[in-house]
């Protein structure tokens, strides 16, 4: 099976081919023969009912400083040249993202966009875990500074971060004094007009921030992200180191009720991080860690991924 396939991504020019995922997926898709197309979400547009965008067929090679080779610009229809679109441009989750997956959402009876756009749009990393809030730590949504102060001291030491922020970015721990409590509520308040979120702080952080990749509702593999020395943040894109993992009998508790949902929604790659036991955030948008995954465990994760993609182009064609 030979799939032409639109990857919606930011600018090829700026990743890291060595972690990125996916360029990861961009390399599997072309050994398994399949066509591929980039464009940015700012090259979409709408006209006479069809969903069109500016895009370049594509080759990809893992050499450093020449990883891809793209041909002269192309106009392609979504509903009627492509077969998948691969949505993969990074957050922020603001209102073009979301103008992106309603765009893409037009087009979804006639291609299959991985993850499925409405669904992307309705499952932010931050609000959609609060369906699984049995699994989380204490959590409060707020522009309040009296309820923020009240979450503080019932909580003693607390982690303050941005809705809708990602890679770690304004994550900060407030300590038992509360210091700059008011000023970050403050500035959460100027920068963002959507609430923030408080967590209770978990010190088994130090020990890393497990994030775990499901395909199509089913398991495929973790790593633990450890922080940095003096960070509270494993991001590896805020100075995280990657390690091998294994998951405990809570994780495997958490992948079983997630993962049915996950499935019937076509949200087929989906990133969890689980700190201590406590599920924090579950990534739709663009998860990423599978080059490391595989590293420490010799899988193939983008094989797995592109197995369970053509299974649902396959089945849609029926």
């Amino acid at each position: 099976m030979s799939l032409r396939v639109a990857v919606q991504m930011d600018p090829l020019e700026s990743i890291g081919i060595a972690g990125d995922s996916t360029f990861a997926l961009m390399l599997s898709a072309q050994a398994r023969g399949h066509r591929l197309f980039h464009y940015s979400a700012e090259d979409l547009g709408y006209e006479d009912g069809r969903v069109r965008t500016r895009a370049r067929p594509l080759t990809v090679q893992r050499v450093e400083g020449d990883h891809f080779a793209a041909g002269d610009e192309v106009t392609l229809d979504l509903a009627e040249d492509v077969d998948v679109v691969l949505m993969r441009q990074d957050p922020p989750f603001d209102i073009a993202y979301i103008t992106a997956t309603y765009l893409l959402e037009r087009i979804a009876g006639d291609t299959l966009v991985v993850n499925d756009p409405r669904s992307v749009r309705d499952a932010p990393e931050k609000l959609f875990v609060l369906d699984y809030a049995m699994f989380m730590p204490p959590t409060l949504i707020t522009r309040s500074l009296k309820d923020l102060r009240a979450f503080h001291a019932r909580h003693g030491e607390i982690v303050l971060k941005p809705l809708h922020g990602n890679a770690g970015a304004a994550v900060f721990r407030i300590g038992r004094d509360g210091a700059n409590l008011a000023a970050l509520a403050e500035l959460f308040g100027a920068v963002w007009r959507e609430p923030y979120i408080a967590q209770a702080f978990l010190p088994d952080v130090a020990e890393g921030d497990k994030r775990i990749v499901l395909v199509d509702g089913e398991f495929a593999g973790a790593i633990n992200r450890r922080p940095s020395a003096g960070e509270i943040r494993s991001n590896l894109a805020a100075g995280g180191t990657a390690e091998a993992a294994e998951l405990t009998d809570r994780e495997r508790e958490i992948c079983q009720a997630i993962g049915p949902e996950l499935k019937r929604r076509g949200l087929l790659f989906v990133g969890i991080d689980v700190i201590g036991g406590y599920l924090t955030e579950i990534n739709v948008t663009s998860p990423t860690g599978i080059v490391a995954i595989d590293r420490f465990n010799g899988s193939d994760t983008p094989a797995r991924i592109w197995e369970a993609v053509e299974a649902r182009h396959t089945a849609r064609a029926r």
